[in-house]
């Protein structure tokens, strides 16, 4: 189910980013297009605004010519021809065969021609303007050809009427010269967006022909725009993905919380199992009346019994410090103690418990200063936590070897080293041996057990204590504990 949750969201957040970006290329494909055909656009006018150019120039020249020419030529011949005038030049008055008729058709002909003068003035004037154009147009200076007036007017236009209202910055650039004028903004740059561009009067010469250069400064602004409608739609996928991802992490941690719930119950139930077992069966040799007769008896039996009360004692304790802890309720009493002290009477109650299983404990005792602010029953823990900790995790076929050792670093702290050549550590494992209910996992060893508070309940004390803890280990060689806290000045 999770699986299927989790390509269903993906899925849609693919669908919707090849959407976004099917949308950005066709918006660009768009924009690029109708730049190119408004740059077209002025290309074309500014050719018509040249062709005008000539044409007037010649027209005005004929113009002038006719003048000059009708100044030259007598009035009799420059005079227009009456209506009575005579084909053939003579004054006397036309025969009147066909009566109207003939003066219609005579009238027919006179416009024919009028028209047929007209059409071939005017071919021969296009004719002299396209060979002004072919000739001469190159020759001209390009800033009377496109002046950037005209060319920003035109540019301007054309862009507004494609429904293109965005700002822009031009150039006119020539083979000769490079860049003949620009707008105001027009800098173009390696991070300058997409460079539009067109030949003007593309019939020049090729060493003649001139580039208008065009770029868009908020293009990319102005795309976007077009597509943030879909800025939503990805926040509340986001959102949707972030709740999905929060859920499956609050599962997985409900589900390792419930194991650490099962192990800490059957660890606790073992752990307070085995001395109200011991306890029971040593009430039930006090029954029996050869062990109360026997004082060397009875002197055991009642030391076993103390022991494993205070062993079930401290379990209990240990407990309801943890707890007292997370609730933030837990006191602690600090005061000025001898850390060396401390430490030897703990040593002196653990070396009968390594002797046990053929090793023993020393302690070097290096430091001149071990004065230091904690609370004495926590601060005993501690140490007892860390002894116990190396009688647990000890290999089976050796002699547990347990060394302590203090140090002064400084003037102003205090170390303490304990060892142990015990079954050691992972480096995965070093990482988290001070979580709460955390426990090394040490295979078919069925002896070693615990609520996984021990280490944990260690790290919090010399927190409290304003001190630092670490752990160095190396897999079946063992585990060194180095505790450093703030000497009292």
């Amino acid at each position: 189910m999770t699986i299927v949750m989790a390509a269903t969201i993906m899925g849609l957040l693919f669908v919707q980013i090849m959407y976004m970006e099917d949308m950005m290329r066709m918006r660009n494909e768009q924009f690029s297009e109708t730049v190119q055909r408004s740059l077209y656009f002025v290309s074309d006018a500014l050719e018509q605004d040249e062709t005008r150019y000539y044409l007037d120039k010649d027209l005005n020249e004929a113009e002038r010519y006719q003048f000059e020419l009708g100044d030259r030529l007598p009035s009799e011949i420059t005079q227009p021809i009456s209506a009575d005038s005579k084909i053939g030049g003579s004054a006397t008055a036309k025969p009147e065969i066909g009566g109207g008729n003939f003066r219609l058709s005579e009238q027919y002909e006179n416009q024919q021609a009028v028209l047929k003068g007209q059409y071939l003035y005017q071919k021969g004037l296009l004719n002299e303007v396209i060979l002004s154009i072919l000739n001469q147009a190159s020759d001209r200076p390009i800033v009377e050809r496109a002046d950037s007036a005209k060319v920003n007017m035109y540019l301007k236009r054309e862009l507004e009427s494609n429904g293109l209202e965005v700002p822009y910055e031009f150039a006119l650039e020539s083979p000769q010269q490079g860049v003949v004028y620009h707008s105001a903004g027009y800098e173009v740059t390696d991070d300058t967006p997409r460079v539009y561009s067109t030949v003007l009067f593309p019939k020049d010469p090729e060493s003649k022909r001139n580039v208008l250069k065009v770029y868009f400064p908020t293009q990319s602004d102005y795309l976007f725009a077009s597509i943030k409608f879909m800025i939503p739609s990805f926040a509340f996928t986001f959102i949707l993905m972030f709740i999905f991802i929060y859920t499956i992490v609050v599962i997985f941690r409900q589900k390792k919380l419930s194991e650490i719930k099962n192990d800490f119950i059957n660890n606790m139930t073992h752990e307070f199992k085995t001395p109200i077992s011991t306890i029971s069966l040593a009430g039930q040799m006090l029954n029996d009346e050869t062990v109360l007769k026997s004082p060397t008896m009875m002197k055991h039996v009642s030391q076993v019994i103390t022991d494993e009360t205070k062993r079930l004692r401290f379990q209990v304790e240990k407990v309801l410090q943890m707890s007292l802890f997370d609730r933030g309720t837990a006191t602690i009493r600090l005061k000025d103690v001898d850390a060396h002290s401390i430490i030897d009477n703990v040593v002196s109650t653990y070396r009968i418990k390594a002797e046990k299983f053929g090793g023993h404990i020393t302690f070097d005792s290096l430091a001149d200063d071990a004065i230091v602010n904690v609370d004495e029953m926590h601060f005993t823990n501690v140490i007892f936590n860390l002894l116990d900790n190396a009688i647990k995790y000890r290999k089976e076929d050796v002699a547990p070897e347990l060394s302590i050792a203090t140090r002064n670093l400084g003037e102003e702290k205090l170390e303490i080293r304990i060892s142990d050549n015990g079954i050691g550590m992972k480096k995965e494992d070093l990482k988290k041996i001070f979580e709460k209910f955390y426990r090394v996992h040490t295979g078919n060893r069925h002896d070693v057990k615990g609520f996984g508070l021990g280490l944990a309940y260690v790290s919090k004390m010399v927190e409290l204590f304003k001190g630092t803890i670490k752990a160095e280990s190396e897999l079946n060689k063992g585990t060194t504990f180095i505790i450093t806290l703030p000497l009292f000045k």
